[in-house]
């Protein structure tokens, strides 16, 4: 049974921009105007050195998805201009949830990562899919060439502050700790009743990180 807002005890519900800002508050003026149209040198840079992201895109409804793409630094994210950079497909799982949506809505937002850095380079755009082009031959990568390109025209870049991984501490060792199964038997659990435990295990083992541009 899904639980709607109304029937859970003690919710006050924010239904409108008015409240929200009135609880949370106005920005400041520098944070309103870090929102840029187009790549700065610094961004570049950044994407170079970016090997892991984050893809939001939303259906014609607006159900949402989030799918994580990553590569070797410098390999990740190619910019084609100031304005317009494309992320590699490489083999996967198929379900492409989130190019399903693209196709219904080209509307996508994007945070790019540099491990042990706290803040995050944000881009929001519209992206297109790409079968071929001249420019996947400079993404090629352990000798895989892409599937396809997400290619996304940039209609706003900005850096964001460190605040959520300082809280997490997500780059502090020190505060690690993995109480979980293993993802083998997280398989055996959710997704692969069928299979033995060894045999997920052999599955995710070295093989799987063998297999990567395979």
């Amino acid at each position: 049974m899904t639980i709607g807002t109304d029937q859970i005890a003690g919710i006050d519900e924010i239904t409108t921009d008015a409240e929200l800002t009135a609880l949370i508050g106005e920005p400041i003026q520098r944070v309103k105007d870090k929102v840029r149209p187009a790549l700065h040198e610094l961004d570049r840079q950044w994407l170079a050195a970016s090997p892991f992201c984050l893809v939001a895109t939303s259906d014609a409804d607006g159900r949402c998805d989030v799918s994580p793409k990553g590569d070797p630094a410098g390999r990740l994210a190619y910019v084609l201009d100031e304005r317009t950079i494309a992320i590699a497909e490489r083999p996967g799982n198929r379900r492409v949830d989130g190019y399903r949506n693209i196709l219904a809505n080209p509307h996508v937002g994007l945070v790019f990562f540099i491990p042990g850095r706290g803040d995050t380079l944000r881009i929001n755009g519209r992206a297109r899919l790409v079968r071929s082009a001249d420019f996947f031959e400079s993404m090629v990568v352990k000798g895989h060439r892409p599937i396809l390109a997400l290619v996304v025209e940039i209609e706003e870049v900005f850096h964001h502050c460190a605040k959520a991984f300082l809280r997490s501490q997500l780059w502090e060792p020190e505060s690690w700790c993995d109480p979980l199964p293993s993802r083998a038997a997280i398989a055996k659990a959710l997704d692969a009743p069928d299979k033995t435990l060894e045999e997920l295990t052999v599955y995710y083992g070295e093989q799987y990180r063998e297999k990567l541009y395979r």
